[in-house]
């Protein structure tokens, strides 16, 4: 599945947002998953946050991608 950025044209009916595509609880989890981010970022007011954002990126986008090959092979 392609990830579907918010388009801020959201729409509140049904179990999805027919903006961007997402489900309602993706929406919430993405949510939730950047408020963290930010509440960290705040907490340790890191001079470089672009640094730290890249770090993780290149974390999660490792480690998932060993899971997926794992859980496939």
């Amino acid at each position: 599945m392609k990830f579907s950025p918010c388009t801020s044209d959201c729409t509140t009916d049904e179990d999805k947002c027919y903006g961007c595509g997402r489900s309602r609880d993706e929406i919430r989890e993405t949510q939730a998953i950047t408020k963290l981010l930010v509440e960290h970022l705040v907490k340790y007011d890191y001079d470089d946050p672009e640094n730290f954002l890249e770090n993780i990126k290149n974390k999660v986008i490792k480690r998932s991608t060993k899971i997926k090959e794992e859980n496939n092979g």
